[in-house]
């Protein structure tokens, strides 16, 4: 498997992608193409045999200094339970770090129960101030919009 750098044209393979990834849920319009022109440095395509099998679009804060944010990651499916995901994580710390960056963060839906697992295991931890608790999940209510409740992460590397 061979990791490299988004590029803009990767938005045209991925995007229709999204939705089948995700179980059918309508998750495309979450990412834009503009992440793809915009962030090149900081996401990434994971491709087996030329084929695309995962992406992580992250970016660095322009708000705060030390953080760096992971807005999307997917993994195909059948792909899953492979690693790909931690290497794709791994490679944006590597860069991030190298940015002056060790504070990362991301967020997940509060239904997505292999998200909140995957995020614990790489070591991020829950963010506690949510206004409410969902399976003993700290959460935040209407965080991207009515409806929209989200499970926020934080990691911090020395």
């Amino acid at each position: 498997m061979e990791i490299r750098s988004v590029k803009g044209s990767d938005y045209y393979v991925i995007s229709p992608l999204i939705n089948e990834w995700w179980g059918g849920r309508q998750m495309s319009d979450m990412l834009p193409k503009l992440f793809f022109d915009h962030f090149k440095n900081t996401s990434f395509i994971a491709e087996k045999d030329g084929k695309i099998v995962g992406f992580l679009i992250g970016f660095l804060s322009q708000t705060y200094p030390e953080e760096a944010y992971i807005h999307f990651v997917g993994v195909h499916p059948d792909y899953r339970k492979h690693g790909i995901g931690k290497r794709l994580y791994n490679e944006f710390f590597n860069i991030v770090k190298k940015n002056g960056r060790n504070i990362f963060r991301c967020v997940t839906s509060s239904v997505n129960k292999v998200s909140i697992a995957f995020h614990t295991k790489m070591g991020f931890e829950i963010e506690k101030n949510g206004d409410k608790e969902m399976d003993e999940v700290s959460v935040y209510t209407d965080y991207d919009g009515p409806n929209q409740d989200r499970v926020l992460f934080v990691k911090r590397l020395i």
